[in-house]
Formats: structure tokens, sequence, C-alpha cells
């Protein structure tokens, strides 16, 4: 007797259940709404994953420089001051990857040169091919918009100190090499307060800069650009 009351109990339990849960159910099934949950439906911003500009690693301050740029004026790292910037080196007649490099700096200068808090500075390290007149050329016919991209020339020697000791980033004269110089495709990212910064790796190390190559790496610094001028 006992038996058939906790049956004739559950029965009623999951009568009760299904006038009450069938309907919502079909309900979703019918909006596609079956994977959605309570819990899910209540996520607000503070509990999703948000990357950040404080989530990019502080690699230390820009080097200084002071360098003459394609319309003759005199620029330095401080005319940057409160700009997200980056920083290349190439030259002209490059037959390698600067022609790459450069058309990645475009793309980006394409999506940010109408934000006055972006710009690119674009270094020769071939100063004595590489004058203003030649530089100013070249950025017509790359088809520069930004005010703030700046191609820069002045010494030699110092140009090369600059990116071998000051930025660490290798360039060296070498006349068994195609164009004559070599170099490596980075780009150094720079933020609003004159510090060189990096997102880091799986393994949890700055990258230090970023590929200025590859898509992989346009892509992360598109990202990176778009969170320090958002800070």
């Amino acid at each position: 007797m006992m038996k058939n009351k906790s049956y004739i109990g559950i029965s009623f339990i999951i009568l009760i259940f299904g006038i009450y849960a069938i309907p919502k159910i079909i309900s979703r099934l019918q909006n596609h709404e079956v994977v959605q949950g309570d819990r899910l439906n209540k996520i607000g911003p503070d509990e999703k994953s948000v990357n950040k500009a404080s989530d990019l690693y502080t690699v230390g301050p820009v080097p200084q420089f002071i360098l003459t740029n394609q319309d003759n004026q005199r620029i330095s790292n401080k005319d940057y001051q409160g700009k997200v910037f980056l920083v290349e080196f190439f030259f002209s007649t490059c037959p390698t990857i600067c022609p790459i490099m450069n058309q990645n700096m475009r793309v980006i200068d394409d999506l940010f040169y109408n934000n006055p808090q972006f710009g690119i500075v674009s270094i020769t390290i071939n100063p004595e091919f590489d004058t203003p007149e030649v530089l100013k050329k070249h950025a017509q016919d790359l088809g520069v918009k930004s005010k703030d991209w700046n191609f820069l020339t002045g010494d030699q020697e110092y140009i090369h100190d600059l990116s071998n000791k000051g930025f660490n980033i290798y360039t060296g004269q070498n006349s068994k090499v195609a164009g004559g110089f070599e170099h490596s495709g980075l780009f150094a990212l720079v933020d609003k307060k004159g510090n060189i910064r990096c997102r880091k790796d799986e393994f949890g190390n700055p990258i230090v800069y970023y590929d200025g190559i590859e898509k992989k790496g346009l892509a992360m610094i598109k990202e990176d650009i778009r969170k320090l001028l958002a800070e």
C-alpha cells in the first residue's frame, strides 16, 4: 500500500514538472534558444574575459632620437608624446622584406590615420641614398594618408646605433646581400607615455617586438594598438 502511494506521489510530481517545463522547452526549441540558460543570459561585461592594455608588458622607455623627415623637418620621439606609435627600420630600395613591411604599415595607416593619437615612424638604414626628397616620393608612391607618419633620415652611424643599441633591433650593411643592407622585419609599439609595449607569448614571455611581415603579427599589432588608444 505504501509503495502504491509512493508511485502516485512520484507520478504527480512528474506531471506537475511536465506541465511547467515542457512548454518552455518547446518554446526554446522553436526559437532556437535550446543552448541558452538563465546563467548564460545573465552574464554581464564584468564576468566576461576582456583583453585590456594593462595586459600588455612594458619593455621600457623608447630610445630618444632626433632625425629629419621627408619634409626636411626635425622630428624627435618627443613629437609623439601623447600618441601611440609604431617604429620600423627599412630602406626605400630594399628588394626583399621592406615592401611587405611598408605595405603592412600602410594597412595600419588606413585604419588609424584619422586618429590624432596615433602615428608611425619609418627610419631608413640607408640615409646616404634616402634623402628627404627620396623619402617624400617614397611616401607618395606608398599612398600615405597620415600627417603623423614620418619617414626619417640622418647620419648613418647614428641610425645604426639607434637600431642596434637603442632598440636592439638588428640592422647592418652587407654588400653580399640583396640591396646591400640587412635588417629584421620587426615593429616596435610605443604607448602614449613613451614606453615600448608588447604582448606575451603562450609561455608567458614578452615578445618585445611584433612581426611586421606575417599576417598573424599584423593582426596582433592592430589589436594591441586599439588597446593602447583606449587607455
